[in-house]
């Protein structure tokens, strides 16, 4: 149970990335489901009532910076639900610096493979290469990507994780 537990923060971040990759929406029942499913979770996991209001307050802290780079226009809706819901896994320790550090280096890397993609998008669409057409013509970036990266690849350094995995043990 716990292993099956372990995989919904990466099976939602896959999710919310190929559908985001696909369409340039991340749908909002991903980031619910990843908001609704933590609290139990956690608790099967073991976190006491400090632990899991430290975590909320932690994801209420990245909703906050998602809040602003949304009204500044720099992030769309979607991807700051998707972060803020994924912090929430994260919990505050250095899990979550770390998660947000590799979404950003992630995030850096694919804005500049869609760029070098999108300045060759006339010779792409004349050779009938198959991508989605929202990847080289849109004006946004599918940042659902970066943050499904950064999430699966800090996930096993997350508190919440480590306890799934011992007692799964």
């Amino acid at each position: 149970m716990a292993s099956f537990l372990a995989v919904i923060l990466p099976a939602a971040l896959a999710i919310a990335a190929a559908t985001d990759l696909l369409t340039m929406k991340i749908p909002n029942w991903v980031s619910i489901i990843l908001v609704l499913a933590f609290y139990p979770v956690a608790l099967i996991a073991g976190f006491d009532p400090t632990q899991l209001g430290i975590a909320t307050l932690a994801a209420l802290a990245v909703f906050a910076g998602c809040f602003a780079l949304f009204a500044m226009n720099v992030m769309g809706g979607g991807d700051a639900k998707l972060l803020t819901a994924a912090a929430l896994w994260f919990g505050y320790n250095a899990s979550l610096v770390s998660f947000l550090v590799l979404v950003s280096i992630a995030g850096g890397v694919l804005t500049l493979l869609i760029l070098l993609l999108r300045s060759q998008a006339n010779s792409i669409m004349a050779i009938g290469l198959p991508l989605p057409h929202s990847l080289v013509t849109a004006k946004k970036i599918p940042y659902a990507i970066a943050i499904a990266a950064g999430g699966l690849l800090a996930w096993s350094e997350a508190p919440l994780y480590t306890l799934l995995m011992r007692s799964a043990a």
